[in-house]
C-alpha cells in the first residue's frame, strides 16, 4: 500500500521505518500519474513486505523534496535507517527495482 504523505508527516516515518521508497510526483506530471499504477503494484509485491512506499507531492512539499534532492519528475528516493540511501528520477519500473533491491 502505498501512503500519502506532506511535509509535516514526512520525517517522522523515514525515522520511524527501517526502509522506505518515496516517489515524488505532481499534479501536472504526465509521466508520474503514468507511474502510480506501476508503483502501487510494487508497493504490494510480497517480496517487499516490510518496506514502507510513500507518495510525495514535490510541489506541496518542499521540506521532503530537500532532504531528498529532488531534481525532475517522477523522482525516487529510498531511505534506510532513517537516512537518504539512493535517489534517481525515473519513469521505469525496472530502475524502481533496482533501487528498492539496493536496500536489502
Amino acid at each position: 500500500m502505498v501512503n500519502k504523505v506532506s511535509d509535516a508527516e514526512f520525517s517522522e516515518i523515514i525515522k520511524s521505518n527501517d526502509k522506505v521508497v518515496v516517489k515524488f510526483y505532481a499534479d501536472w506530471c504526465g509521466n508520474c500519474r503514468l507511474f502510480a499504477p506501476k508503483f502501487n503494484r510494487l508497493s504490494e509485491k510480497p517480496e517487499y513486505e516490510g518496506i514502507t512506499f510513500l507518495d510525495v507531492n514535490a510541489e506541496k512539499s518542499p521540506e521532503a523534496r530537500q532532504i531528498a534532492g529532488v531534481s525532475n519528475l517522477p523522482f525516487f528516493a529510498t531511505f534506510k535507517d532513517g537516512k537518504l540511501f539512493s535517489s534517481d528520477f525515473t519513469s521505469k519500473e525496472e530502475v524502481v527495482e533496482r533501487l528498492i533491491n539496493a536496500m536489502n
